[in-house]
């Protein structure tokens, strides 16, 4: 069903959630893996940020993407790909999973809801609106 799963990541545990459906699909479909993780670079903020937090910003990144692919690799995903980007993170997702040919895009959410997703804004949403492939949103579960 799915040959390439794109899977977003900014270390959070959200992200982990989302994670963990991607490994579990790319295993079960024998698909190849991205893991992807976008470091925010809008204009007002790009303007702002030396060099050394920018670096900060990418170790992070690479640190995040570096842990899914090795959990995938440890699932048994034989097809693993790891990858940092700078950009506007729904935007470079998005591009992503149309450059890499993507079958389906998992991001994790916040589950965030009323004026905290309308001020805030949702990437998971943005993406969900403007991929032209199917998306899967994980909520992270909350402990009970």
């Amino acid at each position: 069903m799915y040959r390439t799963i794109l899977v977003a990541t900014d270390g959070s545990e959200y992200s982990d959630a989302a994670a963990a459906h991607a490994i579990d699909l790319a295993h079960k479909y024998d698909a190849a893996l991205h893991a992807l993780s976008v470091i925010e670079m809008d204009v007002s903020f790009s303007e702002t940020i030396s060099e050394q937090m920018l670096k900060d910003l990418e170790g992070r990144g690479q640190k995040a993407v570096d842990t899914i692919t090795a959990r995938a690799h440890d699932a048994g995903v034989t097809s693993v790909e790891g990858t940092v980007v700078r950009g506007t993170p729904h935007r470079a997702i998005v591009d992503y999973a149309h450059d890499h040919g993507a079958d389906l895009v998992v991001v994790g959410t916040h589950g965030r809801r009323g004026l905290d997703r309308l001020l805030l804004g949702s990437v998971a949403e943005r993406v969900l609106r403007t991929a032209d492939v199917p998306v899967l949103v994980v909520r992270e579960k909350k402990a009970e």
